[in-house]
């Protein structure tokens, strides 16, 4: 797992400070779908899914000011998984007539026994790590044109083959292999920014 750098504390630093607007729009773009995709499954239905993702990001709010990092403090990553299960326990836990089935089995799920609790952690990690790659191809689709991202996504994303994509887009196979090493590499490089930004583990982005 990646270290705490200096960049590190500098951003969690930042949304520390609740008026600091880039910092938490990068912070939810990534860490919210996480939250809203673990709490659904879990069991809870789309609309109790929402509200955990909002409890958790309202916990934050109020929370963040406390959290500092040390050799005998909890990673910031382990800080969102105890408030994100904290949070999906209170919605299943409230009376409701509406409740969908599984309530029971998910609560089982989100019991705090060492195992499940290093399995959350796991998922999260693994699903914070898919959350910053989409958001960095986000952050540089801009930076290239329309043809050369179409040659990366159809033969790194879709899974094409580089053969299929250089008939059909009347180009050498040479060019697509040139456009899909351009964007991978500045896909990685502005991926592993993130990951060292919010403490996410690297490992896996291509």
């Amino acid at each position: 797992m990646l270290e705490f750098p200096e960049t590190s504390q500098s951003l969690i630093a930042r949304i520390k400070d609740l008026a600091d607007e880039a910092a938490w729009n990068e912070f939810l773009a990534i860490y919210r779908p996480v939250i809203y995709r673990m709490a659904l499954r879990r069991g809870l239905q789309d609309a109790d899914a929402q509200d955990v993702a909002q409890r958790v990001c309202i916990s934050i709010t109020q929370a963040i000011e406390h959290w500092e990092p040390g050799p005998d403090r909890p990673p910031f990553r382990a800080w969102l998984v105890t408030i994100t299960r904290n949070a999906a326990t209170k919605v299943l836990t409230r009376p409701r007539l509406d409740r969908g089935t599984g309530s029971s089995s998910v609560m089982e799920l989100l019991q705090s026994e060492p195992e499940r609790e290093r399995s959350t952690s796991d998922e999260f990690t693994q699903e914070s790590r898919r959350e910053a790659l989409r958001f960095a191809s986000e952050q540089i689709r801009s930076e290239f044109s329309e043809s050369i991202w179409r040659l990366f996504f159809e033969t790194t994303i879709e899974g094409k083959s580089v053969a299929q994509i250089a008939a059909e887009q009347g180009c050498t196979t040479g060019a697509v292999y040139m456009a899909r090493f351009r964007v991978s590499r500045r896909l990685k490089e502005k991926a592993l920014e993130i990951s060292n930004h919010w403490n996410i583990e690297s490992e896996g982005i291509p």
